[in-house]
């Protein structure tokens, strides 16, 4: 379906809803959501997907490192 339909058909909902008690439903229910979540320990998208990318690029450093002391142990002969 096209965005612009579908956007059309929320914006005429979102004017029919505005004037029943459907309303305030929805507002109590966005400020319980709210609410919610604030008390959950959550992190937003953006943060989780900076920590992924330190978190992979620790991990090709960490492969570099052991990859290279296998190299220094095997020139050493030791194991």
């Amino acid at each position: 379906m096209d965005n612009r339909v579908l956007d059309e058909i929320n914006k005429k909902i979102t004017e029919l809803l505005a004037n029943t008690p459907a309303a305030d439903v929805q507002k109590n229910l966005h400020a319980l959501l709210q609410s919610t979540f604030a008390k959950l320990d959550l992190v937003t998208r953006e943060e989780f997907d900076v920590q992924r990318a330190v978190l992979l690029r620790a991990r090709e450093k960490i492969t570099q490192l052991e990859a290279r002391l296998a190299e220094l142990e095997h020139g050493r002969g030791v194991r």
